[in-house]
């Protein structure tokens, strides 16, 4: 197992959101406090960016042309081509800040996004209990799920689309909840991974991704790691350490979607932190794990006019 930094002299105040695009071959991910959205092309190393008007919580590709992105606390339709932003939905204000975080499609391509509060600046908090777990369906509809979320973080889906996993940052769990793939609603929410009841330096969960065995890939926050986690039993059984604490998400991607990629931020880290962490804010690779993906979902409903 190898762990690189894939774009040198790079860095991003908050790197998040990242998404392997088969049809491109591309990475793209964001940088929620430089408003920015990134496609990275490993093949020929080019990376190109659009800045945004507003915080990105999420991006991901949509069938029919352009990107779902979590834009402040809009859901909006944005054309890379043409540069230009269609709102889809407003979510009413509820707490401090509070915006969209992070978001992906499910196996049917309906787009999950949820809220959270609290400022990201130099002394990063968050808001508890403000945010809600939303679905915007294939229909255009937007769906409210859940209140009473903190910091609505991963997502990913079992292979036999029955279970999908969840992770509000605040209450530091994975989580699982029963999932019917033809309606979208949820049920019977239950922990897998309780981060309190392992040690402190583990951090605290973030962005996570699935692969082909069903387990789950979990990005550490202030602890540098990214953790492999049996859902049916809540057991450790592999972990990565980066010369990043500040570790945010990840995705598997490359050509055999055996390559695990982790964004990582550089929001609140002091000198001496990045003294010690050079690398921080990076976007890494880590090959050799020996296990692969699946293919990322992406959006199924049309995205063409307001909803």
């Amino acid at each position: 197992m190898s762990v690189t930094i894939e774009i040198p002299n790079v860095t991003r105040q908050l790197g998040e959101g990242p998404h392997w695009e088969d049809s491109t071959g591309t990475l793209v991910f964001i940088d929620s406090l430089e408003k920015q959205l990134f496609k990275w092309n490993p093949v020929i190393n080019d990376i190109s960016s659009v800045k945004l008007d507003g915080t990105i919580g999420s991006v991901v590709p949509c069938r029919n042309g352009g990107y779902l992105v979590g834009l402040g606390r809009t859901i909006s339709h944005f054309d890379w081509e043409t540069g230009t932003t269609t709102k889809l939905h407003e979510v009413d204000s509820n707490g401090f800040d509070d915006r969209f975080n992070d978001g992906k499609c499910d196996p049917a391509g309906r787009f999950w996004t949820g809220t959270m509060g609290g400022q990201i600046d130099d002394t990063p908090s968050f808001e508890p209990n403000v945010g809600s777990l939303y679905s915007l369906d294939t229909n255009g509809k937007l769906v409210k799920h859940y209140n009473n979320i903190s910091v609505s973080n991963g997502l990913a889906w079992s292979s036999d689309e029955q279970t999908m996993f969840y992770i509000d940052t605040g209450t530091r769990k994975v989580q699982a909840f029963t999932y019917d793939v033809t309606s979208g609603e949820l049920s019977e929410r239950r922990d897998v991974v309780n981060f309190h009841d392992l040690p402190d330096e583990i951090g605290w969960p973030d962005g996570m991704t699935i692969d082909t065995d069903g387990h789950l890939w979990v990005a550490c926050f202030f602890s540098g790691k990214v953790i492999c986690f049996d859902p049916n039993t809540g057991k450790k059984l592999r972990e990565i350490t980066f010369p990043s604490l500040r570790t945010t998400s990840c995705c598997f991607g490359g050509e055999n979607l055996d390559e695990l990629y982790v964004t990582s931020a550089t929001m609140g880290a002091k000198e001496e932190e990045l003294k010690g962490y050079p690398s921080t804010g990076s976007v890494f690779k880590v090959t050799g794990l020996g296990v692969k993906g699946r293919p990322a979902n992406v959006y199924l409903g049309a995205t063409t006019s307001k909803i």
